[in-house]
């Protein structure tokens, strides 16, 4: 039997998670199945665009929440008791700036279950991060990423 993939992310994440899935499991849904109803009451369901909507946005919502459960039962909270202070691991935010001279930038590494790069989150499956994970404080590193490698100094871990 194949191995459940793990989906590595912190413990605010995983709350985050399990509030979206009580929000579509609740309220989405009743919503939803309210819309599908009203749009019956339109008659002919074969030209019936509200009810085809109301169905599509239902499908998805109940595909997202088999993802998050599939998620939640298969998290693997992240614990950086055992990483050194200065060593990027999942988890940790870090400050960079791309060499030669470029504006610092700074993001959380987290699982990709809760990526969100706006956010300044990147997930730990991304170029960057791969790169970045084990560096330490201070180092200059080559990390390769789809344009071409990208040379970085590391300016703080936390």
């Amino acid at each position: 039997m194949a191995e459940e993939k793990k989906y590595p992310m912190t413990l605010e994440g995983k709350k985050k998670l399990e509030e979206e899935l009580e929000t579509l499991k609740t309220s989405k849904r009743a919503e939803i199945i309210e819309r599908i109803k009203i749009a019956r009451g339109f008659g002919d369901l074969s030209e019936n665009s509200e009810y085809e909507s109301a169905k599509d946005e239902q499908s998805f919502v109940e595909g997202r929440i088999k993802t998050i459960e599939q998620m939640i039962n298969h998290a693997e909270i992240i614990d950086n008791g055992n990483v050194d202070v200065d060593e990027i691991a999942v988890g940790k935010t870090i400050t960079f700036k791309e060499l030669p001279d470029e504006e610092p930038e700074t993001y959380t590494i987290v699982g990709a279950a809760e990526a969100d790069p706006f956010s300044g989150k990147i997930s730990n499956e991304s170029p960057i991060a791969k790169g970045l994970v084990g560096c330490k404080l201070g180092q200059e590193v080559s990390i390769p990423t789809p344009g071409g490698n990208m040379k970085v100094k590391i300016l703080e871990v936390k």
